[in-house]
């Protein structure tokens, strides 16, 4: 099923119903969490990219609180958040320590 697709309640149950209001809520909630780690993601990235070092130092601490976040939230895995902590550490360090 397509992401922001209403999902029908085929059951009339009191419970049945419930459910699906608890899950369009927390899948509104994760949806928008991972946007708000990708959209981190991918600045601190261009921030890289462009080698802009001033930008970039400004976007690390953000960019590093948003995966602890998602991790806190259950959106992303905490194995998966550290090997992206790592490697834009490093990337990062890269551009401090060349410009």
């Amino acid at each position: 099923m397509p992401a922001g697709t209403p999902v029908k309640a085929k059951k009339r149950k009191p419970s049945v119903l419930k459910r699906v209001r608890q899950t369009e809520r927390r899948t509104a909630v994760n949806r928008a969490n991972k946007a708000r780690v990708r959209r981190a993601l991918k600045q601190f990235r261009a921030a890289l990219a462009a080698r802009d070092a001033a930008r970039a130092e400004q976007l690390y601490r953000p960019t590093i609180s948003a995966l602890d976040r998602a991790i806190q939230k259950g959106v992303l895995h905490e194995n998966t958040a550290s090997r992206m902590k790592s490697r834009l550490t490093v990337a990062y360090n890269e551009l401090r320590g060349g410009a």
